[in-house]
């Protein structure tokens, strides 16, 4: 395990909202020292001189389906219900545990390269996407994906044997969603997370359509009647949640439940604009997601922030003002938590050392009037120059130490021509 030293910097710790001039010692994968520079005897590995550069804690993609890196700009421009049915669920049919490793290599490169240090992902064949997130060194969460066509067999093996499987990987109950998923299913996972007492999460309300075929089978909400089945007992909370009401958002905020908002997607399939404000305004955890790179196409996760923290000003009159900062924490802090990442969430002492360098000279950066506002509406992934999990330095100045780019990209290539 090694010693690293960054230097010069600022350090944004999330635990409070403005930079400060310090310094960053890791030893091997946790975090030793954060705050102002000071003399020492230790002899480092490597020490980095950070040039003035920001160092804060790396984006968390708190929603996402990483292999789906295939249907990238292969069917735009349709609904929800055509995108899946007529498009992703054939090629999906083919996929074998092969496609889905290198598929997510392809995601890993993209969220390395974006400053992501951690994803939630729920799609197909775990142990291929186990295999690819510890070869790659990226910490992956794992979500449930159980609907009437599979899944709830292997979810309980599947619970217990991620959460032993790397340090990298873990596993959080879950399912599609209320319209893919029977009641007797549903009242099966209830059980599952009594016997746990875990957390469940599932996409919810992310169609309005969903949400009134909801109300025809049950007479109430996807949230209501996921909190009436008991899933919500030991906490969770949904993806999307764009068509919530008031009893939706009581219901979160005293579950103590959490939000993954996922802009792009969102808008691309019309599905809606989330009111985060409302959830900021309640108190509930809010996290940030991209969805897959089939339906937005992008795992630009600033994209999203800056989606997020400007559409709610469409819905109220004079604008609605969401604070930045509280959409940098919502994908940083807020998606560790959702995740159950809760060593990853800030910079500190005894944290892990998931750490990412923003280039603080970078044009969009400057002037420096505010460092957040600068990330969240006109930062980029141009501005990440290196990504740290676990104290292991993945990403550099555009190079790669666990990826072979190329190769993922010559062999996902040929792929996609038995694919399509």
């Amino acid at each position: 395990m090694s010693k690293i030293r960054l230097f010069n910097a600022k350090i944004l710790t999330m635990k409070d909202r403005e930079a400060a001039d310090g310094e960053i010692w890791i030893d091997g994968k946790k975090i030793t020292y954060v705050g102002a520079p000071k003399n020492t005897d230790i002899s480092f590995d490597r020490e980095i001189d950070c040039a003035g550069d920001l160092l804060m804690p790396g984006l968390k993609n708190a929603h996402t389906h990483t292999a789906m890196t295939f249907g990238r700009s292969l069917a735009d421009s349709a609904s929800l219900d055509d995108w899946l049915h007529k498009h992703i669920f054939p090629i999906e049919a083919k996929l074998n545990e092969d496609n889905i490793y290198w598929f997510s290599q392809l995601g890993y490169a993209e969220y390395l390269a974006n400053g992501v240090t951690a994803c939630f992902d729920m799609y197909l064949k775990p142990d291929a996407q186990a295999k690819s997130a510890v070869d790659a060194g990226f910490r992956h969460v794992f979500c449930g994906a159980v609907n009437d066509f599979g899944g709830m067999d292997t979810l309980e093996d599947e619970y217990n044997r991620f959460n032993n499987y790397d340090e990298l990987v873990s596993y959080q109950l879950g399912f599609h969603a209320e319209y893919t998923t029977s009641e007797g299913i549903m009242k099966q996972i209830s059980e599952i997370s009594h016997k746990y007492e875990a957390p469940v999460f599932a996409h919810v309300s992310e169609t309005k359509r969903e949400v009134d075929g909801c109300i025809d089978r049950y007479g109430m909400s996807p949230v209501k009647v996921f909190d009436k089945l008991g899933l919500y007992d030991f906490g969770g909370g949904g993806f999307h949640c764009v068509w919530f009401d008031d009893e939706d958002l009581d219901i979160y905020q005293k579950r103590g439940l959490s939000a993954a908002f996922n802009c792009c997607s969102n808008l691309k399939l019309a599905s809606g604009a989330a009111r985060v404000d409302r959830f900021i305004t309640r108190g509930v955890n809010i996290a940030v997601g991209t969805d897959g790179a089939a339906s937005n196409n992008a795992l630009n996760m600033f994209r999203e922030m800056f989606l997020l923290s400007t559409l709610p000003n469409l819905y109220v009159d004079g604008g609605a003002f969401v604070d930045p900062y509280e959409i940098l924490k919502a994908g940083t802090v807020g998606g560790a938590r959702m995740m159950g990442l809760d060593d990853c969430d800030i910079l500190a002492e005894g944290k892990q050392a998931d750490i990412i360098r923003i280039d603080m000279k970078h044009p969009v950066m400057r002037p420096v009037n505010n460092t957040v506002a600068n990330i969240v509406y006109s930062g980029h992934p141009g501005i990440v120059k290196m990504t740290m999990i676990a104290g292991n330095i993945l990403y550099e100045n555009g190079e790669y130490s666990t990826i072979d780019l190329d190769k993922v990209i010559d062999t996902t290539d040929k792929m996609m021509d038995s694919l399509r």
